[in-house]
């Protein structure tokens, strides 16, 4: 399923793009409204982006009232981002949601103050009001990431989203001071991926959970490297500010990519990085 990073694409907006996607994920959204941070926001930089969006969005009742109507038109399964300071936060807000396909709870926003419970804690509280499908987005940022992922999952994740961004930051050549107000930011982008790659690899590996892999994916072979690390699902981010035909061409260079290993479906490839008793063959090399 290929999908696209939260808060990268607005749906409402750009409908063509969101269609060409298997299932649309929602901004973040939190119980109030929130502004966000002040501007600048977005800072480009050698190897990807940094924002400091601050979880802005218009809260949970004029996006029940207004928004969420109106992304059910597109005709696509309906991710939605929760966002909160507190456990009560999230389940207030996944207790109010039905009818969709998913919720990714945000765990990892680096342009917020960050929750005051633990990851886990804030599962478990929404998994007690909510039987849809939960995916925890965790950070690379966390020392033991894959620790992250096991408590998640044992409070009763049915899956993962990795990775959020990472803590970063930009100075203006001219002034040598933070070009973003808030001063650090998110870094997403093409630098993103190895740190990706790694998160997916040891978290599919300490839970076996699905995975909605994302971090720099701009081609089709990224989305493969993300399935072969464990990732059963690949989310288009930064690519989009762009490229708003990525998800159609990413698409079709992973069809190519697959082909060229010899293998025709993205599960064929799935966790591959994990198994020393398989090989892929590209032309007359064996990738083991």
């Amino acid at each position: 399923m290929l999908l696209n990073a939260s808060g990268c694409l607005d749906a409402l907006v750009a409908p063509e793009v969101a269609r060409q996607l298997d299932g649309f994920v929602t901004k973040t959204i939190t119980p109030l409204p929130r502004e966000g941070n002040a501007p600048p926001r977005i800072a480009e930089t050698a190897h990807g982006m940094l924002n400091a969006i601050g979880l802005a969005n218009p809260g949970r009742e004029r996006f029940l009232a207004e928004h969420l109507p109106r992304l059910r038109d597109l005709d696509l399964p309906l991710w939605v981002s929760v966002g909160g300071f507190c456990a009560a936060d999230y389940a207030d807000t996944c207790a109010a949601l039905d009818g969709i396909e998913a919720i990714e709870l945000n765990l990892s926003c680096p342009n917020v103050d960050e929750a005051a419970d633990s990851a886990a804690e804030i599962v478990a509280a929404c998994r007690a009001v909510t039987p849809l499908p939960l995916y925890a987005k965790l950070s690379a940022a966390h020392p033991d990431v894959a620790a992250v992922a096991r408590a998640v999952a044992a409070a009763g994740a049915d899956g993962l989203s990795l990775i959020n961004t990472l803590r970063g930051m930009a100075l203006d050549p001219r002034t040598l001071r933070p070009v973003l107000a808030r001063g650090t930011g998110g870094l997403s982008g093409p630098g993103l991926k190895p740190v990706a790659l790694a998160t997916v690899h040891a978290c599919f590996k300490a839970t076996q959970l699905p995975i909605v892999g994302m971090g720099g994916v701009m081609t089709g072979t990224d989305a493969l490297e993300l399935i072969a690390c464990g990732a059963r699902h690949v989310a288009l981010g930064t690519v989009l500010f762009a490229d708003p035909d990525a998800p159609g061409r990413v698409r079709d260079e992973l069809g190519r990519a697959l082909e060229e290993f010899g293998v025709v479906q993205p599960d064929d490839a799935h966790a591959f990085a994990h198994s020393s008793e398989k090989t892929l063959e590209m032309g007359s090399k064996l990738i083991a």
